[in-house]
């Protein structure tokens, strides 16, 4: 038996990302922007194939993402935010939905979403981890994107052979 294996593909050239930030936790939702733009650069994602678009915090990115993906003008999106725990309820609140809303806009819409909505205990936890994280988001992004389009031309190939 032959085994076949896609091997990771890091390239980001000529790749479409669409990027929405909270605003939420600011200088945190800075940090990850950073750090994330700065990878994809590293990559080969040209500026111009960027979009960046802010919203007021978490609970709001799956929405924009769903406009995003709706448009079928990338090829892979990032979700950047930090929810960092309070005195009550709010934070599980704001995370669960936060993270179940991106998970359905990808399996919905058939497209890649590096979900780096931080969820930390404190401040801390969530400055030592934005940078981290947001390069961890621009690289899923693109090693998914590239996976995603190469199993599309490998299901159009078995088709052309039927």
């Amino acid at each position: 038996m032959t085994v076949a294996t896609y091997e990771t593909n890091l390239s980001g050239e000529n790749l479409r990302i669409g990027v929405v930030q909270a605003r939420f936790n600011e200088d945190v939702c800075h940090g990850l922007l950073s750090a994330c733009l700065q990878e994809l650069k590293n990559l080969g994602v040209e500026d111009e194939d960027i979009l960046h678009v802010t919203v007021p915090g978490a609970l709001e990115i799956p929405l924009v993402l769903q406009k995003m993906a709706e448009s079928n003008q990338f090829d892979a999106l990032i979700a950047l935010g930090a929810v960092i725990r309070g005195e009550t309820y709010h934070f599980e609140l704001v995370s669960n939905e936060s993270g179940a809303g991106v998970t359905r806009v990808g399996l919905d819409y058939s497209i890649p979403i590096a979900n780096a909505i931080l969820t930390t205990e404190n401040d801390e936890q969530a400055e030592v981890r934005m940078a981290v994280k947001g390069a961890e988001a621009a690289r899923c992004a693109v090693e998914m994107a590239n996976l995603s389009i190469a199993l599309e031309e490998l299901n159009q190939d078995l088709g052309d052979d039927e």
